[in-house]
This record gives C-alpha cells, structure tokens and sequence, in this order.
C-alpha cells in the first residue's frame, strides 16, 4: 500500500474541525429528514420517481465529481499535462447530451428500476443475470476507490492509518444512505456539489497566484515537459510522441466514444438519478442540466495538478516519495490558511461521500432488483425488499471497504478507474447500443456479447499489454485502446451469434428498439414545457457548443 507522503500533513486547528463537524451534523440531518419519505422499496431506491430536474441534475454531476474525480484528475493534470481536458469535452459532455436526448427515453417509459433490467427485456434472463453480477462487482470496486481517495485526505487531516480513515469512514456513508435510501444520497449530493466548488476554487486561484499566473505555470511545465504538456493535441499524430502515451484516433475512440458513452449511458450510479426524476421530461433535463457544470468543472481540477507539477517537479516519479495522488493535499498544505482550509477538507470528504454514495445506492438497488428478488427470493412483500435493501447496503460498505486496498496499489486512482470502465462497462455499452438500434439482435447475442467484450478487454490489458506483446506507451493508452478492443469483440460477436440464434419477437420489442414507441408511451408535457430551458434539445445543443468553444484555446 502507498502511504501519504511522510511529512504531508495538514496545519488543522479548532475552526477547521468545526466547519467539518457542522458539515456531518447536515449530512446526517438530511439522512434522518429523507427517512420520512422512505416507505416502500420504490421510494429507497429511486426516491419514488418524485424529483425535480434541478435537483436530479446536481445529484447527476455530483455522484460523478467524487474524490476520484478530484483527486484522480488532478492526478492526471500532473501527470499528462492539458490533456486532461479530452476527458470532460470529449469524454463526459457528447455522451451526456446523447444521454439525454436518445436514451432516457427508453429507460424512463419502460419503467425499469436498474439498466440490467433494461437488458431483461430487450434480451433475456442470461445477459441480465450476468450484467447485473458485473455491475455490482464493478460498483463494489469503484466503492473501493472513493474510500481510499478519503483515506488519503483524512491521513493528511488527522494521520490516521489507512485502514483505519478508510473503516470509520466506511461506516459514516453506511449510516445515511441505509437511513434514508437514494433521496438521502442525491439532497447530500445536491449539497456536497456547492460545498466541493467552495474547496476547489480557493485551490485553483491560490495555485495560480503562487506560480506567476497561467503565464508563469505554462513557462515553467514547458521547460520541464516540453510544449505537447500544455497543449490538447500536441504530439497526437499517430506514431508521435506525446504526454498521454495515446494518438488521436485512440482518443477520440478508445475516450471520445467507447469509454465516454459506455461510462454516461449505462453506468448506472449515474443514470439512477435521471430514473428518479419525477417525469420524462424532467428526467432527459438531468443529464443535460449536469453537462454545463461540467464543462467547467475541468478547470478547478486540471490547475491544481498542473500547479503541484511546478512546486514540486519530481511528483510522482521513482526518485520522489509524493505519488501523483498527493496533488490535492500538497497543495492545501502549501497555499491555504486555517478556516479556508476547513472548508477544503470538508469539500474533499462531500467529493468523497458523493462518489461511494453514487455507487452503493446504485449496488444496493441492482443486488436487490436484479439479482436477490429475481432469482433468489420471487414475490417477497415490499416491506421484505425495503429490509433486504437496507441490509445488502451494509454488506456492500464493507466489500467496498476491501477493495479499498486493491486502489491504494495504483499511485495515479483515474488510471485505475479508467481501467475498471475498459472491463465493465464498455461491454455492457456495446450490447446495450446495438439491441437498441438493430431490431435483429437476437435474445441469446446480449449475453455472448458481454462475455466477449469483458474477456477481450481483459485479455488487452492483462497479456498484450501488461507483457510487453505490443508496446503502448502508457497506461491511459493501454486503457483507450483495451476500451476499442472490447467494443469491437462484442459488436462482432452479438452480430455472428444473431446469425445463427432466433431474434426476439418483434410485438416484444415495442419501446425497447429505437422507432418503435408505442403511441401510448408519449408523455403528455408537463406545465410551462414551452420555457427554453425545459427544452432537451435546446440544452443538448447549447452545452454541445459550449464545450467546443472551450476546446479553442487549447487546440492551438
């Protein structure tokens, strides 16, 4: 396990800790307030389908602003420079938009609780059983990874062992979200979104200032990296050299499309809160809500990194004892005063608890829905399930809290995510996107499809890379191209296996294949639905824009 390093800790005094002890007190409060509401299995796993698209858009872009995105990313700044905005403008906002204008639709009017049980009824019981084992297993991992990202924080903030900051912390997440199921998680989320910004912004401007401005910060990363560091694009000619170890092709590929669609479309941590919005309207707004924040986020996380890269050059390499992960702390030792530095804490533990909550509710309801109520315990009262839930999120707090140290082995957390997503979930995007745009595929291609884009990612990764057979230059190249590979193998297997096994009677695939929504299945449109920003479209195409405008300066 890779320890923080010896010395980093925090200058922490009273008014810092009060600040964090308020911040608990609200978190809790709102877990026992969403209790209220928690009647029936329906309300603990999707909040009763009852949210407005405000709420469930800041819950979307929170659950996915963890403390691996914060972390991890500044982590990636540090590590491969400006690139690190491929993953917000290519990665995160075109497959956000589609999202929302092309895919809620389908999930919202089938009414399904979980997207494995959208795979149940496009396909059949083998490609949903091991979908949703894959899923929780993959949930259970991510878990993992927000734990240790905490564990760095409070090691920093107290110098507490690892294992002991990633159990109380465990424990702290357990209590809320068993207390009052997803509406506890996305009000906290709601919250932990503002007070997140309230810890980077201080960072970012403080950080600029001590290295001379954007001027001074891009003068020096230039010298020591060359000028492809602090370019997008530099050096990303095929067969070039470049920061990231990935060419263009493999970016817009293996990120831009497999990666970003597979991760926004079917990971269900995050599409569980579109499924909690109270109609379709308000639920195909919550993605597209979430994107503009998101187009911006990417400042507050990249600075730090590239700033921590200039107060301390040697960061992550073998000669230094700082792992790239230690971006965020150094950078709140070095630069904020007490008070400010509270807040910051306190903005890391929301990011923490935003990011493992997304995941465990998601667990939870999948486990329970797709796994335990359909083939261990069938037509169990509702009451039975609302129990279980609550006692599967137990037992997935504390899987989470092993495989926190699965994470601590990776010194850069978003290569370790990255490459969880190239085995989970590009597989699952690749079947998910072909049954819903090719009425041929058959029942029996979704479950052959999985296993063949799984293994062939892992197989990628695990031998042609991690053996040397073919040289990629990093490990995010490895990931963008194991992501390819994955998506590939599925695709051309579900077509070979669709070829030779019967497809699903077409009167059974009305809603779940794109062009055939029943006329009945049109949702009447709420009131006011003629104000701009109630538009989808208009909002897809607006943060379409905006995103790429954003990319000029840094194509040049």
């Amino acid at each position: 396990m890779q320890y923080l390093a010896e010395g980093l800790r925090l200058p922490t005094n009273g008014l810092d800790y009060t600040i964090l002890a308020i911040y608990f007190v609200v978190v809790l409060g709102i877990g026992f307030a969403a209790r209220a509401s928690v009647k029936t299995s329906l309300d603990f796993f999707l909040s009763g389908r009852s949210l407005p698209a405000w709420v469930t858009g800041l819950a979307f872009v929170a659950a996915n602003l963890g403390a691996t995105e914060i972390l991890g990313m500044a982590a990636t700044g540090a590590q491969y420079g400006v690139a690190v905005v491929h993953w917000y403008w290519i990665g995160a906002i075109p497959a956000m938009v589609f999202l929302g204008l092309v895919m809620m639709p389908f999930y919202y009017r089938s009414k399904v609780r979980s997207v494995p049980e959208f795979l149940l009824h496009r396909f059949d019981k083998s490609a949903h059983l091991l979908s949703s084992v894959l899923f929780a297993f993959s949930a259970i991992l991510i878990a993992g990874v927000n734990l240790y990202a905490l564990s760095i924080v409070v090691e920093a903030l107290l110098g507490w062992p690892q294992w002991v900051a990633i159990v109380v912390a465990g424990l702290f997440v357990l209590i809320y979200i068993t207390i009052g199921g997803l509406s506890s998680a996305i009000y906290n989320e709601v919250l932990q979104f503002f007070v997140i910004l309230a810890a980077l912004i201080p960072i970012t401007l403080l950080g600029l200032k001590r290295v001379g401005g954007w001027d001074g910060l891009s003068g020096s990363l230039e010298k020591q990296h060359g000028a492809d560091f602090m370019t997008a694009w530099g050096g990303t000619g095929i067969g070039d050299a470049n920061p990231l170890g990935a060419n263009w092709l493999t970016i817009i590929l293996g990120l831009g499309f497999v990666l970003s669609f597979g991760y926004w479309t079917t990971n269900f941590a995050e599409v569980q809160r579109a499924l909690s919005a109270k109609n379709l309207s308000a639920a195909k707004r919550t993605p597209l809500i979430a994107a503009f924040p998101k187009i911006f986020i990417v400042f507050a996380v990249m600075i730090p990194g590239l700033v921590a890269a200039v107060v301390v050059p040697k960061i992550g390499t073998p000669g230094s004892d700082l792992t790239y992960n230690d971006a965020i702390p150094l950078l709140m030792q070095e630069l904020l005063p007490n008070g400010v530095l509270g807040i910051a804490v306190t903005g890391l533990l929301a990011a923490f608890m935003a990011g493992m909550a997304a995941n465990v509710s998601s667990f939870n309801t999948v486990f329970t829905t797709d796994i335990w109520q359909r083939y261990v315990k069938k037509d169990q009262p509702d009451a039975y399930y609302l129990r279980f839930g609550r006692l599967i999120t137990a037992v997935g707090v504390l899987a989470s809290i092993g495989t926190a140290f699965i994470a601590a082995s990776f010194s850069n957390i978003m290569t370790y995510l990255q490459t969880l997503f190239s085995f989970f979930n590009v597989p699952l995007f690749v079947v998910f996107i072909i049954g819903m745009f090719w009425k041929r595929a058959s029942m029996k291609s979704g479950v052959w499809g999985l296993l063949a884009g799984t293994t062939a990612a892992m197989v990628n990764y695990f031998v042609i890379y991690k053996q040397g057979i073919i040289d990629i230059p990093s490990d995010q190249g490895a990931n963008f191209v194991s992501a390819i590979v994955g998506f590939v193998a599925g695709a051309v297997v579900m077509v070979v296996v669709t070829l030779f096994t019967a497809p699903k009677p077409e009167a059974q695939l009305a809603g779940l294949v794109y062009g055939t929504e029943s006329p009945e299945a049109e949702e009447a449109p709420e009131e006011g639905d003629s104000a701009w920003y109630r538009k989808p479209a208009l909002l897809g195409w607006g943060a379409l824009v905006l995103a790429a405008l954003c990319y000029l300066p840094y194509s040049l």
